[in-house]
């Protein structure tokens, strides 16, 4: 399932973990936005990894794309759509 995934961190320190740990899962598609191709474990485990990290004075989305709405996505300029691999090389 695709997940976008947004985030207004204040703390420095906080943010720039949070990147790392997004790109375990995606990529970033603008500064501070991921697109995300995870199961549903993936995505608890990302929530999990992060939970601390976010403050009170802190904004981090996740927002849940169907494969409806995915066919939808337009995008402007550079860059496309998150796709899913045949091929991993581990």
């Amino acid at each position: 399932m695709l997940y976008i995934v947004s985030y207004d961190v204040i703390e420095d320190a906080h943010r720039n973990k949070i990147a790392k740990i997004l790109l375990d899962y995606g990529q970033r598609v603008q500064y501070s936005v991921f697109e995300c191709r995870m199961a549903d474990e993936q995505v608890s485990e990302l929530i999990r990894r992060i939970t601390e990290l976010v403050s009170e004075e802190d904004s981090l989305r996740i927002y849940n794309i169907c494969r409806a709405c995915e066919k939808t996505i337009t995008v402007l300029g550079h860059g496309e759509v998150v796709q899913d691999k045949d091929v991993y090389i581990l």
